[in-house]
């Protein structure tokens, strides 16, 4: 039986705001999902850290089921059941996600659309769970966390990766120049707060961080990929206007750029490793 969930209490000053509807944030991870596979640079590295840890185990993991959750197009869902063949799961909140994920796979992996806060799955389900730049879009991880350790086996492993604040720090201070007052990034927690609540649903787990910087022609380069990943400004607080010509020139030339006139986007990066006692 798995262990009963705790440490969801609500703490004064620990829940942030919320980002944005869960149908908004499905709708426009959906309308990416053709552009997505092309634009997904940090997913790749992010995800790739997570699979290598995975495959360092080596013969003390053999699992029987493995879910991918919030498996956007299948690209890492794939990939898992290349490396382990076994009965693999890749779940995703967008419908038009999972529909360009079973488009480009065969059928060796099961697909299906659900809320990772709610997963449609019995206790002790899984040996694996794997999730790659999924949890940011939660207004509190610590459900997901929580839905995570109720459905692995005895032993299993979660392997997790998300964005602390900090993230797109350089677009973040070219748009508070630009548009005062006015919100143009999506909310990160911050690190500590992330720690606190991996202690209190993941005892023991690992967390491990660091910052990629990623190289961009400029910054409407930059804002042309977000787009194409469905990870633009989701905030119900968002202009629900096009944003003037003026305001975006404004915030290009005060985007930091490099000696040769490129530019850098820092993200702040965090992975999550536990085994299920």
């Amino acid at each position: 039986m798995a262990a009963p969930v705790t440490g969801l209490e609500q703490k004064p000053g620990l829940l942030a705001s919320s980002i944005a509807e869960k149908s908004l944030i499905a709708s426009q991870f959906g309308g990416a999902s053709k552009t997505y596979d092309g634009a997904s640079r940090l997913q790749r590295i992010m995800g790739q850290e997570m699979l290598d840890a995975l495959r360092l185990v080596g013969d003390g993991l053999r699992p029987r089921r493995i879910l991918d959750l919030g498996c956007g197009t299948g690209w890492f869902t794939r990939k898992l059941e290349q490396s382990w063949p076994c009965q693999v799961t890749g779940v995703d909140l967008s419908p038009g996600m999972i529909g360009q994920a079973r488009e480009q796979s065969g059928r060796a992996v099961e697909w299906l659309v659900a809320d990772a806060e709610s997963l449609p799955f019995p206790s002790d389900s899984f040996d694996v769970v794997f999730s790659n730049l999924m949890v940011q879009w939660c207004d509190d991880p610590r459900t997901v966390f929580a839905e995570c350790r109720r459905v692995l086996r005895p032993g299993g492993r979660l392997v997790l990766s998300t964005l602390l604040e900090g993230t797109l720090a350089e677009l973040k201070q070219a748009w508070a120049v630009a548009d005062p007052g006015q919100q143009h990034i999506n909310r990160f927690e911050s690190e500590p707060d992330l720690r606190q609540r991996v202690e209190a649903l993941l005892p023991d787990a690992r967390v491990c961080t660091r910052t990629i910087a990623l190289p961009y022609a400029s910054p409407m380069a930059l804002a042309a990929e977000l787009r194409q990943l469905g990870a633009g400004f989701k905030s119900e607080h968002r202009r629900k206007t096009v944003t003037a010509p003026g305001r975006v020139r404004t915030m290009c030339r005060n985007y930091p750029r490099q000696s040769n006139g490129t530019v850098v986007a820092s993200y702040e990066a965090a992975w999550v490793y536990w085994q299920a006692p």
